[in-house]
């Protein structure tokens, strides 16, 4: 048996989510108005309120059924009522048909008691407010607040108008207002605010799982642009080595067997980097990159001048400009023909700043590359920026700037 409970709750409690949870209790609370308020309205004041003659008995043993039968269409249509609300399902066109049908049996029958004096006044009014509660709870959620008063306004005006016929009494008519209208207000209130903050939370819930996918997205595209940073310098390095050794080979010069060999050792590396993106461990290393870009450049035939000096800048920063260094090589590589390149790093004012200047090289095309634009996203992670452009004629500069934290200033200068 205990097994059984824990099965049940772990399938209708603890697999839902927080919103599907909150939806269940609101559900649960409506189902049990339902049929609390309006029977507890009605069979308590019968016990001492209803006449002991054959027809009153047998108009309030008629009243006790219509009563049940619409708690039962209430909660049998409060579900798609709910959903009718939260927009997630249109109404069936007769749901509300039986409802409306038992409503006016029970006023019927409430009336005709009181006609008869089967009923004392106090047994009558209530029985008004449990009629319409179990209406009014799912009713409220079906059509909007302004169309629920006015109609609820329309009903009440129709009962008053019955029992100043049936009964009249100033002081009665009063209190059969002020029953139908606290019936009316609590259905509504009751329904609508449990059901405005489930449409909250059911929004807060969808905005959750658009975040989720944006991350998705996000992660998606910062996967290409690294995939991106690391294949491109290495492919243009290989191409360039690869024409290298077929130039070598038609002029049988040995050396082109070293140039192969140093393709396939690029093209290990690649492979390498590839799998580290894609686990997700992958960091550029300034210092490495330096190296690298210097010898690539020089191997390429372009004179490469490094002045740098990367301690103790710290890791996020070393990371981000070692991927402005990686990109500005690249760039050299595939653009124009350069002849010298000159890197420079120096600490400003408490700010990193790294310039790769070229000469030879013409600024990329727009929108040729994703390049700088993955540059300036990386940047921004670490509140620097990076601007690119040509430069006194034929050379071509790239500046990027990292902010640094009090202490790295400190111990930097």
């Amino acid at each position: 048996m205990l097994g059984r409970v824990r099965g049940w709750h772990r399938r209708h409690w603890r697999d839902r989510s927080k919103a599907e949870r909150v939806e269940l209790q609101s559900l649960a609370t409506w189902h049990g108005s339902i049929w609390v308020f309006p029977l507890g309205w009605l069979l308590l004041p019968m016990v001492g309120g209803l006449a002991h003659r054959p027809v009153a008995v047998a108009l309030g043993m008629l009243l006790v059924a219509v009563v049940v039968l619409q708690c039962a269409a209430a909660s049998r249509v409060l579900r798609p009522a709910l959903d009718h609300y939260l927009g997630r399902a249109a109404l069936p066109p007769r749901a509300l048909r039986g409802p409306t049908v038992l409503l006016g049996l029970a006023l019927a029958a409430i009336a005709a008691l009181a006609s008869v004096g089967g009923f004392d006044p106090v047994a009558t009014r209530l029985a008004i407010g449990a009629a319409l509660m179990s209406f009014g709870l799912p009713y409220a959620l079906i059509v909007s607040v302004p169309e629920f008063l006015r109609r609820a306004a329309v009903l009440a005006a129709l009962i008053l108008a019955a029992f100043a016929v049936v009964r009249p009494s100033a002081p009665g008519l009063v209190a059969t207002a002020v029953v139908t209208a606290f019936g009316a207000v609590f259905s509504l209130t009751a329904a609508r605010c449990g059901a405005w903050t489930l449409s909250v939370l059911w929004e807060a819930e969808r905005a959750r799982e658009i975040e989720a996918r944006l991350a998705v997205a996000e992660e998606r595209l910062r996967f290409g642009r690294d995939l991106h940073d690391v294949l491109g310098r290495n492919l243009s390095v290989i191409s360039l080595k690869s024409e290298l050794a077929v130039q070598l080979a038609r002029r049988g010069r040995p050396e082109a067997v070293e140039q192969m060999i140093e393709v396939q050792r690029i093209a290990q590396q690649s492979q390498r980097e590839v799998r580290d993106v894609v686990r997700g461990y992958r960091e550029a290393d300034l210092g490495v990159e330096l190296v690298g870009a210097q010898g690539v450049l020089s191997a390429a035939g372009i004179a490469c001048e490094v002045r740098a000096d990367t301690a103790g800048l710290p890791a996020r920063v070393q990371s981000a400009l070692g991927w402005v260094v990686r990109e500005a090589a690249t760039n050299v590589l595939r653009h124009g023909d350069a002849g010298r390149c000159s890197v420079e790093l120096a600490v400003r004012e408490g700010r990193v700043v790294l310039a790769v200047e070229n000469d030879g090289a013409a600024e990329p095309a727009a929108g040729g590359g994703s390049g700088l634009a993955g540059l300036r996203e990386r940047l921004t992670a670490v509140a620097g920026t990076v601007e690119a452009g040509p430069v006194g004629g034929d050379r071509f500069r790239l500046v990027a700037e990292v902010p640094l934290g009090r202490e790295a200033s400190e111990v930097l200068s």
